[in-house]
């Protein structure tokens, strides 16, 4: 049986490096590195990303800014520098092993002039001390001479072009080199220090090229053939996010100077890991695609979750790539955090004192656009501000621009947070807290909703209109039902926090109720609301996406296969918005989200009208686990795995042909989702939990743990 926890490939093709380098990207929690080469390739996307240093950008407002380049190690065989572009590549292969999370690559070259040697390179970013890399290079060389090893840090990285980091120092203390850069308009500070250190094998020379803005150390040793050379290059990073400014340069060398070796850094990166592991793997039997695919979408999702900081979010695509430019989205709160609520709590609190520490920003959002309340961002970067782009170049067009409305009317991720916040503090019982910040989440977000509902005198009913729902094939909608549910929801769940809050912690009523202004005139308002929202059902079940959603034009997506694009490619921004193809199935989102609030027949009702009518394999990657988990529910175990399929292979398979862009976060959290909730029907209620298992029929084993109020709960279904 081949192993369950590689990531491999046997072979290079540059037409394909970008997807790869978003495949074999590793990390920690604090940053991550993408999966380029270490001696670097013509068009690479190279990049480092660090949690939460971000500096501006055009267009997108700000970006996660790549940082110096901690990877340069390149190989010399008498004098011939190793490069996939030249010479002979013998043998290729690369492997990620989602155990330990370290990536390993070894080639066999002849160089132009016939010396050939199999090169070892080998890197992880250490999840034991997440401020320590390490770089492992050994070379088995066929000839006599000698392999001169060069290790630099390159401060000249940049985002496509757009340089984010001014040279402010370099200089050596003793055998570490390092690095002190500082963005340009967000004036943060990074240093980085390196040391190059020989493992095996006779030294020759070392030599220190004080290049500005990239240090570099050379070191020669002697070739003898069949003889192995071992060199370990030790990174150290810091930011100005983590000590301050006087102590930067310091701790970045102190870090590397105490490094104890590649050995026993190896073995406490390893023993971090499988305590990651002890809680979050997934065991399936049966299905060795549908294993390693779950396992790598859970190992990118691990690399990019903040353990030490409650001050950074997960973009939409992780650390790994440029995509989206490191912005935050309703990804997080309903697509990621279910899996740390339910695996790693402490990761999932960090994330939602991401959203607490930026209230005072949403509170302004909303205020600025006439309501109270918070009105959080769809695009959420270090600030809390807005930063979805209001225009970008057309798709098919680049001399076109397109006007994106998300950031002004895509508003239920206000809900969406406050839906995370109660989810976590009931699974978790964490009531201090959700005293502290939970709590005031959801008061917030409510008061914003009952501002923002607009009355209705004809229809005697509250209203949400002229809105985007998570259905972006159609903007400019009214009564979106999703939002309008939502909203209510959020506006629910506030009046219960406060009952709760006066029944359990009155001083903190006491305080939220002044602050907030809750009066009882307000109260009386949020009831009134709560109660009229227009939330038309039909007499079957079936449940209208939004106002004049049945008469759009209907589309045979069936008739259309076989196909390679997205319907709005295919149909135009405006042509789409015509039809009734969706984007994602809004209502089935929602009837996930408050499943134990709706009968199983609505449910079956809505999902055979919706599911033939969304876009699945070239819309939203946030949409098959979704809908695996639906499919579940009906009780259709096939369409079920076609779905989740569709979702595991997403990057792997890079489905939508844009994984080059990093890695589609949402998709790889859901794939856990999929599995937990949709195949082995996990349920948790106020009352306990259960399961009602519908694994797919080549299945014979899923096995899974999660916490619940504080306790690890075991789940071991079998066939």
């Amino acid at each position: 049986m081949s192993n369950l926890w590689l990531i491999s490939e046997d072979s290079f093709d540059p037409s394909h490096q970008h997807h790869q380098e978003t495949i074999f990207t590793i990390g920690n929690g604090y940053l991550s590195t993408r999966g380029a080469h270490e001696e670097g390739y013509p068009e690479e996307h190279r990049a480092t990303f660090i949690h939460g240093v971000f500096d501006a950008a055009p267009i997108s407002v700000t970006e996660l800014a790549n940082v110096p380049d901690w990877l340069p190690l390149t190989v010399h065989l008498n004098g011939e520098r190793f490069s996939l572009t030249s010479g002979a590549v013998e043998s290729f292969q690369r492997t990620l092993d989602l155990r330990t999370g370290v990536l390993t690559r070894t080639v066999r070259w002849r160089s132009p002039q016939g010396d050939t040697a199999t090169i070892v390179l080998e890197r992880f970013a250490s999840l034991a001390d997440p401020h320590t890399l390490f770089i492992r290079c050994r070379v088995t060389p066929e000839f006599a001479g000698a392999v001169e090893f060069r290790a630099a840090l390159n401060g000249n990285s940049d985002n496509e072009g757009l340089a984010h980091w001014r040279w402010l120092g370099q200089g050596r203390r003793a055998d570490v080199l390092y690095l002190h850069n500082r963005t340009r308009q967000s004036k943060i500070e990074i240093a980085t220090a390196m040391k190059l250190a020989a493992a095996q094998g006779e030294e020759l020379a070392r030599e220190v090229w004080d290049a500005e803005n990239t240090p570099t150390l050379s070191l020669t040793m002697r070739a003898v053939p069949g003889q192995e050379l071992i060199v370990d290059k030790f990174v150290a990073a810091f930011t100005t996010r983590d000590v301050a400014s006087d102590r930067l340069t310091d701790a970045a060398v102190d870090r590397v100077d105490h490094v104890a070796g590649w050995p026993h850094a190896l073995s406490d990166n390893a023993a971090a890991w499988d305590r990651e592991w002890q809680r979050t793997d997934v065991i399936i039997e049966g299905d060795d695609e549908a294993q390693i695919a779950l396992r790598f979408n859970l190992f990118q999702m691990l690399v990019a979750a903040p353990r030490d900081d409650g001050r950074v979010n997960i973009g939409a695509k992780t650390l790994s790539g440029f995509g989206y430019r490191g912005h935050a989205f309703w990804d997080t709160e309903i697509f990621m955090l279910p899996l740390f609520t339910y695996t790693a709590p402490h990761i999932a609190r960090n994330l939602l004192n991401y959203r607490r520490h930026l209230l005072p920003a949403a509170r302004e959002k909303a205020k600025a656009n006439g309501f109270e309340g918070a009105l959080f961002p769809w695009e959420s970067a270090d600030t809390g501000e807005e930063v979805t782009p209001t225009w970008v170049p057309h798709f098919a067009d680049r001399t076109k621009l397109v006007r994106i409305w998300t950031g002004d009317i895509e508003i239920h991720i206000s809900a969406d947070i406050a839906f995370a916040a109660h989810q976590y503090w009931q699974l978790t019982g964490d009531d201090p807290w959700f005293i502290e910040s939970g709590a005031e989440l959801i008061l917030d977000t409510a008061r914003f909703w009952a501002s923002r509902a607009e009355w209705n005198a004809a229809r005697n009913c509250y209203e949400y209109t002229d809105v985007i729902g998570p259905d972006e094939y159609h903007d400019h909608v009214n009564n979106n039902f999703f939002t309008n549910r939502m909203a209510q929801w959020n506006i629910q769940a506030a009046l219960d926090a406060l009952d709760w809050l006066k029944a359990n912690a009155p001083a903190s009523a006491a305080d939220l109720i002044a602050r907030l202004d809750l009066t009882e005139a307000r109260l009386a308002h949020w009831r009134e609301v709560l109660e009229k929202i227009y939330l038309p059902v039909h007499p079957s079940g079936l449940i209208e996406q939004f106002e004049g959603y049945f008469q759009r034009k209907e589309v045979d997506l069936a008739a259309l296969e076989p196909r390679t694009q997205s319907i709005q490619v295919i149909f135009g921004i405006e042509g789409t918005n015509e039809t009734q193809v969706l984007k994602q199935p809004d209502v089935l989102m929602l009837l996930y989200l408050l499943r134990d609030h709706y009968a199983d027949d609505a449910v079956r009702v809505n999902y055979d009208y919706y599911n033939i009518r969304t876009d699945h394999t070239y819309g939203s990657s946030l949409g098959p686990s979704i809908q695996t988990i639906m499919a579940c529910n009906v009780g259709k175990p096939d369409e079920a795995y076609e779905h989740f399929i569709r979702a595991v292979r997403a990057d792997l398979h890079d489905v939508r042909g844009n994984a080059g862009d990093g890695i589609h976060a949402a998709s790889a959290a859901g794939t856990w989702q999929a599995v937990v909730f949709g195949f082995g029907g996990l349920r948790v209620t106020p009352q306990g939990w259960s399961t009602r298992p519908r694994l797919p029929k080549h299945w014979k084993r899923l096995a899974f743990k999660f916490y619940h109020r504080g306790k690890l709960q075991k789940v071991d279904l079998r066939v």
